[in-house]
């Protein structure tokens, strides 16, 4: 049996660090600490000025880079990659970094995000003979740089992603250098370090806390960083776009202890709980949280409304991906295996359960009916982000917008689907209310469909999309 996700999934987490003789040890690390942006797969490119080395594997980090593998990867620069598949499937041959041999040398790249243009590029490229060995949208960039006919690499790199659209931060490590850049929207994090005059970058600040490397600043939306014996030089070729740091970065995926976009997540996170009791409040005698992502907004929660916290479910944190289900079905199992109720907090209570997002509700369902089995008088929902409409196209495994049950059903109708006694979600105002300067722009398309990067008809065609679901979105 696999275990089916109710969330959204993880896009992927990148690192890299450049002139430190533990290259490969500390991307291993720092790949460690990002392993909840990516679970399937991880894979580490180092350069000994001379050579770049490969070495990747399917599963968790702490299971694929033993001692001896990192002995494989020698030299003073490195980048890392954890994948979680938003484009292609779960194969080794789709673990990044992707390695070349080009005409200019080597090269490797890791990209957290997505391309909305990646197939139309892909069927293009292979008419004319391109090869790909991989089913990933990142391949598309790799081919577009072998085939720049710019003279140097960071030419070659500029005409390469002027030529995709969505979702991109990138890393890319030559035997001389280590190149890092944003899209510029700014989708997706990614942040500048130094340790003992190296210098990192990496997808969140948790993985610099790890190998104790000092926060230096946010790679800016449309710079690129370029990293080589000179130092460090900082270009920003492109045209400026509008602002559209993706706000699911806050509500789920970054750790709380990170620093996204400038601000702290956990203090978002608990921030999102005060607003959803002040527009969602209800007379109970317990908050719990669905842990871990939901602990921040129930703190939140119980600090606003006076009611109690405790932790009335509790989480196995040792689950992996496939299960052997016994022959006599246990109901709601994948459920069960991940979360456990406490009697002694639930029992004859009126119980606030505060998540993060609704998706399927499936969950959502099996947990309320939990909390029920485990005795609680009344169960009410409170989700600290709006109500989920519309698919996301950059970088986030999102189910269609058939599956999504917010896009189909009203909150009453959810509400008695999960059988709650009540329901309410966080306002995309009061959301936005909360994160300091929000009117600087944030993507919100999953919640109001409004897309930041304009999509073609093909485009859409080729998403499987309709055109009212990108409203505004659609140029000729």
């Amino acid at each position: 049996m696999k275990l089916i996700s109710d969330k959204f999934n993880e896009e992927c987490g990148i690192f890299g660090i450049y002139g430190h003789p533990e290259a490969a040890n500390l991307t291993y690390l720092g790949l460690y600490a990002l392993q909840h942006r990516g679970q399937e797969g991880a894979g580490i490119v180092s350069s000994d000025s001379f050579h770049l080395h490969c070495e990747k594997g399917m599963g968790l980090v702490s299971d694929i880079f033993s001692a001896d593998v990192i002995k494989r990867l020698p030299g003073h620069a490195a980048i890392g990659h954890n994948r979680y598949s938003t484009t292609g499937g779960s194969h080794i041959k789709n673990v990044q970094p992707i390695m070349i041999n080009y005409a200019l040398g080597s090269l490797a790249l890791a990209h957290n995000g997505n391309l909305i243009n990646s197939k139309l590029i892909r069927d293009e490229l292979e008419a004319y003979g391109s090869i790909f060995q991989s089913t990933i949208d990142s391949e598309v960039i790799v081919h577009l740089i072998a085939l720049s006919r710019e003279k140097d690499l960071l030419g070659r790199i500029i005409d390469a992603v002027s030529k995709v659209k969505g979702a991109y931060s990138l890393l890319i490590l030559t035997e001389k250098e280590m190149i890092a850049l944003r899209d510029p929207w700014g989708f997706r994090p990614l942040c500048l370090g130094r340790l003992d005059g190296a210098y990192v970058a990496a997808s969140e600040t948790c993985a610099l806390d790890l190998i104790e490397a000092d926060y230096v600043r946010d790679i800016e939306p449309g710079e690129i960083v370029v990293i080589n014996e000179q130092g460090l030089k900082s270009y920003h070729p492109f045209a400026e776009a509008k602002l559209s740091p993706c706000v699911f970065e806050y509500i789920y995926f970054a750790r709380p202890d990170s620093h996204i976009f400038g601000r702290n997540v956990h203090t978002i996170r608990k921030g999102f709980g005060r607003k959803l009791a002040e527009e969602n409040p209800v007379k109970a005698d317990v908050v719990i949280p669905v842990p871990d992502s939901g602990v921040p907004a129930a703190l939140g929660y119980s600090e606003y409304s006076g009611i109690p916290y405790e932790n009335g479910l509790i989480r196995n944190h040792y689950v992996g991906r496939t299960f052997i289900e016994p022959q006599q079905a246990i109901r709601h199992f994948g459920v069960k295996i991940k979360l456990n109720p406490v009697r002694d907090v639930l029992k004859g209570k009126r119980v606030v359960v505060v998540d993060d997002s609704i998706v399927r509700g499936i969950t959502s369902r099996k947990i309320v009916k939990m909390i029920r089995n485990a005795g609680a008088k009344e169960v009410h929902v409170r989700i600290s982000s709006p109500p989920i409409f519309f698919p996301c196209f950059y970088g986030i495994d999102t189910p269609t917008r058939q599956e999504l049950i917010a896009s189909n059903h009203t909150i009453d109708e959810i509400k008695k689907y999960i059988t709650a006694d009540s329901l309410g979600y966080l306002s995309i105002e009061g959301m936005l209310g909360v994160i300091p300067d929000s009117d600087s722009g944030f993507c919100i398309a999953c919640f109001s469909g409004e897309y930041p990067v304009p999509f073609t008809k093909e485009e859409v065609i080729q998403l499987g999309l309709f055109e009212d679901w990108v409203k505004g979105a659609v140029k000729s």
